[in-house]
């Protein structure tokens, strides 16, 4: 996990971070998207072992070029490429 490992993560990157409760998936409402996404390509509980890195990075490529309403329909790497060039 990536706080786990390097709290100063967040400090250096001046983000703002927010943590939710165990147990409470309506706080994680975006995550809980994804995951339901995620299940278009593998069912609940698979081993991922048991796939590809290819097809590991497909799915993610296609999950990443998919557009997103909580992004007023950009897609995840539009909004990535967009926040990288305006911190150049």
């Amino acid at each position: 996990m990536l706080l786990a490992d390097s709290p100063g993560e967040v400090v250096a990157t001046d983000m703002k971070v927010s943590f939710c409760d165990p147990q409470s998936p309506w706080q994680r409402g975006s995550n809980e998207n994804t995951n339901g996404l995620l299940r278009q390509y593998f069912p609940r509980g698979i081993d991922l072992s048991a796939y590809s890195q290819a097809k590991l990075n497909a799915v993610a490529r296609r999950l990443n070029e998919r557009p997103r309403k909580t992004l007023d329909f950009d897609t995840p790497a539009e909004r990535f490429h967009q926040f990288v060039a305006s911190t150049s």
